[in-house]
């Protein structure tokens, strides 16, 4: 064993303690963080705004600070883009990522000295928890790398700008330097197909331990490997045995990874956003990912089914139940304030506090009031994987409102297949099943005759890939919506079918 594997593991047991110190002791800790965040932004243009002197409960708070989403946080955001201090956080923010915005081009999300080594830290401790569970530590001696964003920034007022993978690249420990790849000036490319050309070039001869990124985008160069070497990933690198991904429902994919690879590898699921680094997973055992209350953000809860009502619960920690879903709401060290994150999640344990992504509220499909969420569509496909043998590449879910010869309306799985099944009406009455089963709203609608049972287009190869680059977000940390609530996906997919 090296000195470096070694060193892992015992820096992994110290690491642990410290988690358990604050996981056991959930609600002091979010009450801890919260006097903090009101304490340090008090003085803020923010907190002048909306009485942070007079804020000493979170009763105080939810009714001072009204929950927001970037769009109407925008006027304070762009005062600290314009190279104002002390607006939603005291001082400056040491950078901004620059991500996506849907209805007002890019979003700027501030990272303060104060959040930013908690993306770091949080990653790091999510390996850590691995090889103390596991005692796997080996793979700190071979090649990693991490599928992101170029590292390169822009500036503006004195504020660097790029986005959050390639601002992370920056803050790689030095004892990691050596093993990561790929290289800068690879990493700097910014076309994807190009980038993961140079990355294959760059590592299909090397000992790659680790491979991290969104798991679309590492099916991509899992298939370039192949296809350049004509070997399976797991024979091509026979000591990768740990993948850690996020963004995105690892299960659909899990079939399709292990053809390409080979063989089954441990993986570490990470819950990382611009606005903050929210969980990991913390158990190769246990079900979901481990809350991070102990790093700067205050959480609050509104249960999604309520929460376009007028004045919706806010609910805190202390409060949640396991498997209902909801909102994640977020205040952090970083000037976000009640901020709709737009994620929904549902909890697993409250002992300690773990939860699973469930989808976002934005990403639902509710044209007759049927409520679906991502994760009801990726629990019914995974069932029907393991159940018809078949693997995927991606899928989404959209309404069909107006189907032709006056038939009733219905969902679309518009999927694309790596290996299709024989009888595509059995899978498809299979996952109508399934979601009847889980969604009582979509029962009542079949039962009622209001909606009929979903029907499945069958996309051809590189559908998914062909619609991200037309978008202009192929790469990186794009992800392709699982659902929509109209048709602008759907239809745009079966537009721009590849010829093959």
């Amino acid at each position: 064993m090296s000195i470096k594997s070694l060193s892992a593991k015992t820096f992994s047991k110290i690491v642990v303690k410290k988690i358990q110190r604050w996981a056991t002791k959930p609600v002091a800790t979010q009450q801890k963080v919260f006097e903090n965040l009101i304490s340090q932004a008090k003085n803020t243009a923010f907190g002048k705004d909306h009485g942070f002197e007079n804020i000493h409960s979170f009763e105080d708070f939810a009714a001072s600070v009204p929950i927001r989403d970037y769009e109407e946080l925008k006027p304070y955001v762009e005062r600290v883009v314009s190279g104002e201090e002390n607006i939603l956080w005291h001082g400056k923010p040491l950078y901004f990522a620059k991500t996506s915005g849907t209805t007002s081009g890019a979003k700027y999300i501030p990272l303060t000295k104060e959040s930013m080594p908690y993306h770091i830290e949080a990653a790091r401790n999510a390996i850590l928890c691995y090889i103390n569970e596991t005692g796997n530590s080996k793979f700190v001696d071979g090649k990693m790398i991490f599928l992101q964003g170029s590292p390169e920034m822009q500036e503006k007022n004195g504020i660097k700008v790029g986005r959050l993978s390639g601002i992370v690249a920056h803050y790689v420990p030095a004892y990691l330097q050596k093993n990561r790849l790929p290289s800068w000036e690879t990493n700097c490319i910014e076309d994807w197909e190009t980038k993961v050309d140079a990355i294959v070039a760059e590592t299909k001869d090397e000992n790659m331990t680790v491979i991290s990124g969104i798991p679309s985008w590492v099916q991509m160069y899992f298939e370039k490997l192949q296809q350049q070497t004509g070997k399976k990933v797991g024979n091509l690198f026979k000591n990768f045995n740990l993948f850690i991904y996020g963004g995105v429902n690892f299960e659909p994919y899990r079939a399709k990874f292990e053809n390409l690879i080979g063989r089954k590898v441990d993986s570490i699921e990470l819950f990382p956003a611009s606005e903050g680094f929210f969980a990991f997973q913390d158990s190769q055992k246990e079900k979901g990912m481990l809350l991070l209350l102990n790093s700067g953000i205050f959480y609050e809860f509104v249960e999604a089914n309520t929460f376009f009502d007028k004045n919706p619960k806010r609910l805190t920690i202390a409060e949640v139940e396991i498997g209902v879903n909801y909102v994640m709401i977020i205040s952090t060290n970083a000037g976000l304030w009640a901020y709709n994150l737009g994620d929904t999640v549902q909890f697993t344990s409250t002992k300690p506090y773990r939860v699973i992504v469930s989808g976002r509220i934005k990403h639902f499909i509710s044209a007759f009031g049927e409520h679906v969420i991502g994760k009801e569509v990726e629990e019914a496909m995974n069932k029907a994987i393991s159940k018809f043998n078949f693997s995927i590449t991606e899928f989404t879910v959209a309404p069909q409102i107006t189907p032709s010869e006056e038939n009733l309306p219905y969902h679309e799985w518009l999927v694309e297949f790596e290996k299709a099944p024989e009888d595509l009406k059995e899978v498809a009455k299979f996952l109508d099943a399934e979601m009847q089963k889980q969604n009582s709203y979509y029962f009542d609608l079949i039962e009622g005759k209001v909606l009929q049972p979903l029907k499945i287009s069958s996309l051809k190869r590189d559908s998914f890939q062909q619609y991200m680059k037309s978008q202009g977000k192929l790469g990186g940390q794009n992800k392709v919506p699982r659902l929509s609530n109209d048709r602008k996906i759907a239809d745009t997919l079966l537009e721009i079918q590849p010829q093959n």
